[in-house]
């Protein structure tokens, strides 16, 4: 009789199948692929559209600066993007647990990401209460904009020194006191962004139809009313039709700027889109879905650039000026200072005011939840977390968020707002080279060592990327342009000789390998295999993607941070000196509190590489779950095994087997 046998591997199998199909189930989803697009293009539609972006085109040379921006959302921007909503969903997973996915040296780099985030939302919901504040002025006995003519030069003191409460600051630009009209406004709209984000997706999505769609109309209200006030069409002019061409070499900076302000504006680099990515189905075609947040939201910078520059021809008209660039706005007072004053000489003047304000609070607060919304993704995936209410776990996040946003509503409040906000984008930067790194070289990195060996890997990284850096010493540090180029060539040319006779030496101890196979998987092999096992899920990719997150990207931005590093301005001394280290003038407190910022961000990258461990409580629910399957497996392998022991010894002893 034959014995019975059982074998453990299709077991092994069907559990493996059952958790690659199961992977995502029950997790909150968007209820359409329009709640997403409202969702996603919400996030990242908000203030760096309507103040950011026309503040960079008005101090970067006017039309000139669409060049690097464009540049910027084609070769940067949008691979990046789609790059998170990729990964988003494939794995289900938030930034942290994707990157775990990829490496578990790496679950700092998402942790970086999430961080960077939520740095960012705590200056960000200032923005929100001065608007708040800006807006209930407008109601009261004393309204600003009762006085029949106002110049933009006092509206932007308005807002300086009533709304923000600059007025009480000193020379040396130290905090005085905390402004209590913006504490409890800031406080405000953390309950608007707590409510926003405790029930669930489902919750958050049908506000955004409103908060996203509203806007939406009353931005193309105010660009009609714009364009039909006298002096807009110079204004138009200067937007697209002037271009200052030598901003290029005048401030190279332009370029890390532009590369910022895609991210800032997109929400990459923040765990937002993975986050939104995740609560999409697995299925869904993520390259259409990321072109259409990112051509949306520049739609909407390039239409509110029409409506800002329009105003300001007007401005400039009402002022005798000659030029929008004899007004004297920058950052935030370029809206503010701007389209209120406008907006006041029409019929109704205080109304559309005060619709204004509403427009830029529902612009802004879609984002601001955003970013609660990833950190709230990255919690709940996690294993320690995942039985956390979302209630309460909002309510700590909004809580803890509110406290370091007071820092913001003291009189010195926009002094530290401007100061964490340039060195922010430094962390931006840093993310997206380090995501990039991540996917494009990391990713099955033991499987291309197991194949071509770890000196071959290893030096072609440090070729490629030591190159670089060698070029930026030489280029930033000795300021040595031609230098630079030289050294970035011949640098890059001995380390790919180098890997040349690695590989050669290899192929003699291994005669199956091929010159083209060998050259394909150092070369192209890890992105290319992230690109098949995202496109098995997202559907298409163009393998241009591919080429871009692996050779272009991360090269770039590493050469675009230490670009935004080295630029100089000139001091109240008349002295050259560097940006970074003393921007804008300001006290060395605020400028440590930026660096440390950058610093930050490092730390958790570095640390989670160096000592993994420290984040293991970072864990996710499905990493778990599969350590217990692998733990139940061993145990039924075992059982399975005693099972045939005990039934062969059985038939041994009735003498039933030979």
């Amino acid at each position: 009789m034959d014995s019975p046998a059982v074998s453990p591997t299709p077991l092994l199998k069907t559990n493996e199948t059952a958790a690659e199909t199961n992977k995502g189930e029950g997790r909150e989803r968007f209820s359409s692929r329009l709640a997403f697009y409202f969702s996603a293009v919400g996030s990242a539609v908000g203030f760096g559209n309507v103040w950011r972006f026309p503040s960079l085109v008005f101090e970067y040379g006017g039309g000139a600066f669409f060049i690097p921006y464009l540049l910027a959302l084609f070769l940067v921007g949008i691979p990046l993007l789609v790059l998170e909503i990729s990964l988003g969903q494939h794995f289900q997973l938030g930034d942290v647990g994707c990157f775990g996915k990829i490496h578990e040296r790496l679950r700092g780099v998402g942790l970086a990401s999430i961080a960077c985030g939520y740095m960012l939302v705590t200056y960000y919901s200032m923005l929100l209460a001065w608007t708040f504040n800006a807006f209930f002025a407008s109601f009261r006995a004393d309204n600003f904009w009762d006085q029949d003519e106002v110049s933009g030069t006092e509206a932007k003191e308005y807002f300086y020194q009533t709304i923000i409460g600059m007025d009480t600051l000193g020379d040396d630009l130290k905090p005085t006191r905390l402004v209590g009209m913006n504490v409890f406004y800031s406080l405000l709209t953390w309950v608007v962004i707590y409510f926003s984000v405790a029930y669930g997706l489902e919750a958050t999505g049908k506000v955004t139809y409103v908060t996203m769609g509203f806007p939406l109309v009353i931005l193309f209200v105010f660009l009609g009313r714009s364009l039909t006030l006298e002096g807009s069409g110079n204004g138009i002019n200067e937007y697209i039709g002037e271009s200052n061409w030598g901003i290029f070499s005048d401030h190279p900076e332009i370029w890390s700027r532009a590369v910022s302000q895609i991210f800032f504006s997109l929400g990459t680099t923040f765990g937002i889109m993975t986050a939104y990515g995740s609560h999409c189905k697995r299925n869904e075609p993520a390259f259409l879905n990321s072109c259409v947040v990112a051509l949306s939201n520049s739609m909407f910078s390039f239409i509110s650039g029409f409506a800002v520059f329009a105003t300001l021809g007007h401005l400039a008209y009402l002022e005798g000026l000659d030029s929008v660039a004899d007004l004297e706005y920058s950052s935030f007072g370029l809206v503010f200072g701007s389209w209120p004053v406008a907006l006041g000489t029409l019929p109704g003047g205080q109304h559309w005011i005060r619709l204004f304000f509403i427009m830029l609070f529902m612009l802004g607060i879609d984002s601001a939840f955003s970013f609660m919304e990833a950190f709230l993704t990255v919690l709940h995936d996690t294993k320690l977390f995942h039985n956390v209410d979302r209630k309460r776990a909002s309510l700590v996040l909004t809580a803890c968020a509110f406290l370091l946003s007071t820092l913001y509503a003291t009189d010195a409040g926009l002094v530290f707002l401007d100061s964490v906000d340039y060195y922010i984008n430094f962390v931006i930067i840093f993310v997206g080279f380090v995501k990039c790194v991540a996917a494009g070289w990391v990713y099955k990195i033991e499987t291309q060592i197991e194949c071509l060996g770890s000196k071959i890997v290893f030096v072609y990284i440090a070729t490629t990327f030591g190159s670089v850096l060698l070029a930026c010493a030489m280029w930033f540090g000795v300021g040595n342009a031609a230098a630079g180029f030289f050294g970035l060539f011949i640098s890059y040319a001995m380390g790919i000789a180098y890997v040349g006779y690695l590989m050669k030496k290899k192929m003699h101890e291994d005669p199956t390998l091929t010159w083209s196979d060998m050259l394909f998987d150092l070369t192209m092999g890890n992105v290319m295999k992230l690109r098949e096992d995202l496109v098995s899920s997202v559907g298409h990719i163009p393998v241009a993607w591919a080429f871009l997150i692996r050779h272009f990207i991360p090269q770039v931005l590493l050469i675009l941070f230490f670009l935004g590093a080295d630029a100089t301005t000139i001091d109240e001394d008349g002295n050259e000196v560097k940006v970074f280290g003393s921007y804008g003038g300001y006290a060395t407190t605020y400028q440590i509190l930026g660096i440390l910022t950058v610093v930050f961000a490092g730390f958790l990258v570095v640390s989670s590489l160096v000592f993994p461990k420290l984040y293991k409580a970072l864990e996710t629910v499905d990493e778990t779950e599969k350590s217990v399957d692998k733990n139940n497996i061993d145990e039924i392998e075992m059982a399975e095994k005693d099972q045939v022991d005990d039934i062969g010894n059985e038939q041994l002893s009735k003498g039933e087997l030979t």
